[in-house]
C-alpha cells in the first residue's frame, strides 16, 4: 500500500481498510538538520510568506524517508526577495511585520497596522501579491515529485481571524473588533482575498487538501466568543470554501486550531470542513472518545499526540500507549490522520521522534 493509498482509505476517498493510520509531522530546524545529516539527505529549505510557516513546507524529501505519509507545500517568499535586516536579528517580512528569532518561533514585535484607526489606513496599506512570480516553484517541484506516491496539503494556514490580527497586534485587534471599528471589516476583506487568492493557486497546481489555520482557542475556551467567530469569520471561510469545492469537487479541507475549540466543530462541519486538527490533548472538549463518538461520522481527524508533556519527556513506553491507544479510539473508525499536534520542537530528541514513528508503522495489520 503506497502512502497516497494509506491516507485515500482513512479519509474515505477510495474504498478499502488502510493497513495502519497514517502518519505526518513536521520538524523544527534543529531536528531538521540533525535527520540531514543522519540521513544523508539535504533539508530543501523554503522561507514561507509568513516565518513559522516554513518548516511546515520545507524538507518533504527527509520527512517521507523518515516515514510521513504526506508532503506539505505552500507559497514562499517571491523570487528574490529577502528579509530586510532591521537591527540585530531583527528582520522585516513581506507584510512589514518585524521579526524576531526566538528558541521556539519568529516573534512578531511590531505590527504594520499597529497604529490603524480608519478605513483609510487599511485600504493604504499594501498588501503582498498572492501570486508573485516564483512564489510556488518549490510547491510545484514537490508536488510533480510526490503526486502518485503521497498525500499532497497545501499550506494556508494563518487564514483569516489570526493573519488579521497579526497585522495589527492582537490586543488592538481585539479591541478593535469588541468595538466594531469599521476599519476591521475592511481589513478582514483583504486578508480574505489573499487567503482565496492563496489557496486557488494551490488547488490549481493539484494538492489534495488545504490546511487552513487559526488558533482560536486557550488552554480552556476559545479565544473569543463562538458568537462573534460565527458572526464575524464563519461567513467569511464558507465563502472561501464554498469557492474552492465549487471548482474542485474532490478538494480536502482541513481547520487547524490550537486549543479548546470543541464549540465550533459543528460549525467547520457545516461550512465543509472536512478534516479537523490538531485534535490538542489536554484542552477541554478534547477527549478522544467523546470526539469519535459525536463527530467521527462527520468529520475525519488529523494529530492529537501530545507534545506539550508526553514527547518531551522523552519516555517512549508511554508514547507508544498513546499511540495504542489513540489509534484504537480515533481511528476506529478509519478517519483518522495520526501527527503530533504541532511542529515537533527543539525540547523532544530526535530518538523520541523515531519511536513514534516506529510505534505508528507497528501498528499495521
Amino acid at each position: 500500500m503506497t502512502s497516497r493509498e494509506r491516507v485515500l482509505k482513512a479519509f474515505r476517498k477510495i474504498e478499502g481498510k488502510q493497513d495502519r493510520p497514517p502518519i505526518q509531522f513536521d520538524l523544527c530546524r534543529s531536528l531538521t538538520d540533525h535527520f540531514e545529516e543522519k540521513l544523508g539527505i539535504k533539508a530543501d529549505y523554503a522561507l514561507s510568506y509568513y516565518e513559522d510557516l516554513t518548516y511546515r513546507i520545507s524538507a518533504n524529501d527527509i520527512r517521507t524517508a523518515l516515514g510521513s505519509d504526506c508532503v506539505v507545500v505552500g507559497g514562499t517568499v517571491p523570487e528574490g526577495f529577502t528579509p530586510k535586516p532591521v537591527r540585530d536579528d531583527i528582520t522585516l517580512n513581506e507584510f512589514g511585520m518585524e521579526m524576531k528569532p526566538t528558541p521556539l518561533y519568529m516573534e512578531v514585535i511590531k505590527c504594520p497596522l499597529i497604529s490603524a484607526s480608519s478605513v483609510e489606513d487599511i485600504e493604504a496599506y499594501p498588501f503582498p501579491d498572492p501570486a508573485a512570480p516564483g512564489r510556488f516553484v518549490k510547491a510545484e517541484r514537490d508536488i510533480a515529485k510526490y503526486k502518485d506516491s503521497h498525500f499532497i496539503i497545501g499550506d494556508v494556514e494563518l487564514s483569516q481571524f489570526e493573519m488579521a490580527w497579526h497585522l495589527t497586534g492582537l490586543s488592538e485587534y481585539m479591541m478593535a473588533l469588541a468595538m466594531e471599528e469599521p476599519w476591521i471589516e475592511t481589513l478582514n476583506d483583504k486578508v480574505e482575498a489573499w487567503t482565496l487568492s492563496l489557496a486557488h493557486s494551490l488547488a490549481e497546481r493539484g494538492v489534495d487538501a488545504l490546511w487552513f489555520g487559526e488558533d482560536l482557542g486557550t488552554q480552556t475556551s476559545t479565544l473569543i466568543s463562538p458568537t462573534m467567530w460565527r458572526d464575524r469569520f464563519k461567513p467569511r471561510h464558507a465563502r472561501v470554501i464554498k469557492s474552492l469545492k465549487d471548482k474542485y469537487p474532490d478538494l480536502m479541507i482541513i481547520m487547524h486550531s490550537d486549543g479548546a475549540v470543541a464549540p465550533l466543530v459543528d460549525d467547520f462541519i457545516e461550512i465543509g470542513i472536512d478534516i479537523y486538527n490538531p485534535v490538542q490533548p489536554n484542552v477541554a472538549g478534547s477527549d478522544p472518545r467523546e470526539l469519535q463518538a459525536k463527530y467521527g461520522d462527520r468529520i475525519r481527524f488529523f494529530g492529537g499526540i501530545d507534545q506539550q508533556e508526553l514527547m518531551p519527556s522523552g519516555d517512549t513506553d508511554a508514547l507508544t500507549a498513546e499511540i495504542r491507544r489513540r489509534a484504537d479510539i480515533m481511528g476506529k473508525k478509519g478517519n483518522y490522520l495520526m501527527a503530533p499536534a504541532h511542529i515537533i520542537q527543539a525540547d523532544v530528541a530526535p530518538e523520541t521522534v523515531e519511536a513514534m514513528i516506529a510505534a505508528i508503522k507497528a501498528l499495521a495489520d
